[in-house]
């Protein structure tokens, strides 16, 4: 295999060329996972950022993003691949009436022009790079965590009526967990592992510099400082990168330099979602104005 990467400082670069600002222990993972051919399991916080590693390693790459949103009920069907029944059902009206043989018709329909591939089965197809996102892998039951095992550890898929689809290159996974449920011994033992927190106040802050053209330095402290005094309340959910990102840009977007308790009480609805984390938010900055205004 032609690995991706040369080294650990070089994921670091290529990540910075595409916005994503990876420490050591990112940059790192990274790199082991494309000498070792290991899937990486990303676990954290829903908005840390697990999602976008995978899309900008992809990117920085130029690898195909493959992506299999994982859900309550996701089975083999939807994740992996099935068979074009309808179009399957047509060949045979068709051939009423011939002399074709059973079997040689069955060949026909059991073939590639009549198989449906989902992400699973189309990532190991694939005749370029592929990055495979399996996002939110701790939403599925335990049989279709079986199933992506069989997959990850072999890469390879047994189809009854085709034979075993051996993969044509080993794609870079990436799953993701937001610790909904644990996941099985088995499938972190196949996986280089890899925990991602909210960022400190200073990565944060250079984030949202890099992310958010036109932002002051001073703004984007003010942001990070805010950010990081509302994620140390009692919310329903915290705000994430994303949400920072989105805040720090209705702030420059409004011509807003300095952020003040009003300002950030009009404003907070960007960086929460739920009523009741809003008006506790609203609340400490009431009480605490001198940290929005500093």
């Amino acid at each position: 295999m032609d690995h991706r990467f040369a080294s650990v400082d070089d994921v670091r670069s290529q990540l910075a060329s595409v916005d994503y600002l990876a420490d050591d222990a990112i940059a790192g993972i990274v790199h082991l996972a494309d000498r070792l051919e290991k899937p990486i399991l990303i676990e954290g916080p829903a908005g840390t950022g697990k999602t976008q590693l995978a899309k900008s390693v992809a990117e920085m790459s130029g690898a195909r993003l493959i992506r299999l949103q994982c859900y309550e009920g996701l089975d083999e069907a939807k994740a992996l691949y099935e068979w074009n029944y309808k179009k399957q059902l047509l060949r045979i009206q068709a051939d009423r009436g011939t002399e074709t043989e059973w079997s040689e018709l069955e060949d026909d329909i059991f073939s590639d022009e009549f198989l449906l591939t989902r992400p699973l089965l189309e990532a190991i197809r694939a005749d370029e790079p592929v990055v495979l996102l399996i996002d939110e892998v701790d939403r599925v039951e335990i049989e279709t965590e079986a199933l992506l095992l069989e997959i990850l550890s072999e890469y390879q898929v047994s189809i009854p009526e085709l034979g075993t689809v051996t993969a044509t290159q080993i794609p870079l996974v990436f799953l993701t967990s937001n610790n909904t449920r644990e996941l099985s011994e088995a499938l972190k033992r196949r996986c280089l592992y890899l925990h991602l927190d909210y960022p400190d106040m200073d990565r944060e802050k250079e984030i949202v510099t890099t992310r958010v053209p036109g932002i002051s330095e001073h703004l984007a402290s003010q942001v990070a400082r805010v950010v990081r005094s509302i994620r140390q309340l009692e919310l329903k959910k915290h705000p994430s990168v994303s949400e920072t990102i989105d805040w720090a840009r209705t702030l420059v977007l409004l011509g807003i330099e300095q952020i003040d308790a009003q300002t950030a009480t009009d404003t907070v609805n960007i960086l929460l979602k739920y009523r009741t984390d809003i008006d506790k938010a609203v609340k400490d900055m009431a009480a605490n104005s001198d940290t929005y205004s500093s």
